[in-house]
Order: structure tokens, then C-alpha cells, then sequence
């Protein structure tokens, strides 16, 4: 499954889904929980359950339901699981055995778990491993937790993270490949600024993240755009794969005067499976 970009879209807001199924995003996140008011929570479940049945399905369609815990996450899936979500997106999430406990009540559907919202959470982000089989995906977020801890804020006036949160984003992404997952980078919230975006979604590329959520159709190009690989990228990986087959009893080889070995044939295979998706 490519995921390269997933757009929130709320889910008391069934016109929104309908345009988001013609944007470009991979995957659509129908929001049950921050983006609904209490009083709107009913309402959202009809809607997001008329829209999965009926969506063509041009994007996978996942749903972020509400916590454990919360008392509304039962009522989530009694609407929503008769009508076939792709995957379940679960907020602050605190552990494995959060996935465990969620897939217990919706067996059978993938989960991406949120995992560093609540301050029990970040040490136990090396827990995910166990539940492989039940995650697609492992991503974060620096929202929650500042205003759980008393934190005043989150990133530093350039925009790039503060100290903790960057600690936070890194052990996201070592967990989710540990547990051999999609490692989704977390959302970049202004929206204006579509250049700063340019530079945060290629960083978060070339730090090993797989793909990033986002929070408007006006983000979603520049986000495919910074995990798709390019052509040059491409064409060096087709070389170095077939620089291997055709020396298959060979570990290091030399192409264009450098040395490649099997980190660069596994490197080279995934930048080819992000180009064309899965076999």
C-alpha cells in the first residue's frame, strides 16, 4: 500500500469527502474525533458510514476514531465497521497492547496508532514491534502532548521542533521501522506555507519517513511530490539492481567508480517500490 500523502477530513463534513475523492492523496483520514464537535459526533458516524459504503474508492479510506477510554469509541465502531474503513487511525494510543485491545473490537481491520500523544506513551514506542501484524502504519504528533505536560509549546520560532519533540519524531521513526511498518510524518500545520512544507516533507523523506499527513488539499502535491522519487533516482536504482542480478555471486560491485553493497540494493528496492507501489 503507497502512502505517500493522507488528508484529514472531517467527519461531520460529507461534502468534503465527496471533492477529497477527486484530490491526489493516497489515503483519506475520516475524522471522528479533534475535527467533531461532542454534540456532532452521531451525525459524523452516519456520515462517514454512508460515505463508505457508497465512495468509489479511488483512495484508501481510513478512519480516526476516538481513543480508548474516551466512552465513544464503541459507538464509533458500531456505525463505521459494517461499512469497510480500509484502516482505523487510533489517537493516543499508549502502547501494543492499545492495538491489541482496539483490534480485539474490530478484528480483521488495519490499525495505524498515534503514539506519542500522552506522556506514558514515548516509552513504550518500542512496544509496536510485537503487533506488527496488526499496524500499516506507525505515526506521531506534537499537539497532545505539550498542552498534557504543561509544555508552552512545540517548536521553536523558525518552525522546526524543540528539543523534546524532536527526540520524539526521531524514536517514531526507528519504532516504526523496528516493527516494519509505514512511518508517517506528522502534519505541518501552516498553511500558507507551502515552501516551508517543500522543505519539511523532503527532510522527512531523506530522515527514512515513508509519508505525511495532511490538513489541506493545497498541501497534498507538494507532499506526493517530496516522496515520489525522481526520475534520476529512479534510473539509479534500476542500475544498481540490475548491477546485482546480473553478479548475483558477488556482495560489493563497483557502478559509475562507487562502491554499492546490500544496503544500496535494499535502498534501491525500496526507492522502486515507492515509485510504483507494491507488487
Amino acid at each position: 500500500m503507497r502512502l505517500r500523502s493522507l488528508l484529514f477530513v472531517p467527519g461531520d463534513r460529507p461534502d468534503r469527502m465527496q471533492k477529497a475523492l477527486g484530490l491526489s492523496a493516497d489515503a483519506l483520514i475520516l475524522d471522528l474525533e479533534d475535527a467533531v464537535a461532542l454534540t456532532e459526533k452521531p451525525a459524523a458516524r452516519e456520515a462517514i458510514a454512508t460515505f463508505l459504503r457508497s465512495a468509489e474508492r479511488r483512495a484508501k479510506l481510513f478512519v480516526r476514531v476516538n481513543a480508548l477510554g474516551s466512552g465513544l469509541l464503541e459507538q464509533d465502531l458500531a456505525a463505521i465497521l459494517d461499512a469497510r474503513p480500509d484502516a482505523l487511525v487510533l489517537p493516543k494510543a499508549e502502547r501494543s497492547t492499545s492495538v491489541e485491545a482496539l483490534a480485539a473490537l474490530a478484528p480483521g481491520v488495519p490499525i495505524m496508532p498515534i503514539a506519542t500523544e500522552t506522556p506514558a506513551a514515548i516509552f513504550q514506542l518500542g512496544s509496536y514491534a510485537a503487533v506488527r501484524h496488526l499496524i500499516l502504519g506507525l505515526t506521531w504528533g506534537a499537539e497532545d502532548l505539550p498542552a498534557a505536560i504543561g509544555a508552552t509549546r512545540s517548536r521553536n520560532e523558525d518552525g522546526s521542533y524543540t528539543h523534546p519533540y524532536e527526540m520524539l519524531r526521531s524514536l517514531t521513526l526507528f519504532a516504526g521501522h523496528a516493527a516494519g511498518a509505514a512511518v508517517i510524518e506528522t502534519i505541518y500545520p501552516a498553511l500558507g506555507d507551502l515552501e516551508g512544507l517543500r522543505r519539511y516533507a523532503h527532510r522527512a523523506r531523506s530522515d527514512g519517513f515513508t509519508g505525511m499527513m495532511a490538513i489541506h488539499p493545497s498541501q497534498l502535491p507538494v507532499i506526493n511530490k517530496a516522496f515520489s522519487p525522481t526520475q534520476a533516482e529512479v534510473e539509479r536504482a534500476q542500475a544498481i539492481v540490475a548491477a546485482f542480478e546480473a553478479n548475483p555471486e558477488k556482495g560489493v560491485l563497483q557502478l559509475d567508480g562507487q562502491m554499492i553493497d546490500a544496503p544500496h540494493l535494499r535502498q534501491a528496492r525500496r526507492i522502486l517500490e515507492l515509485a510504483t507501489g507494491p507488487a
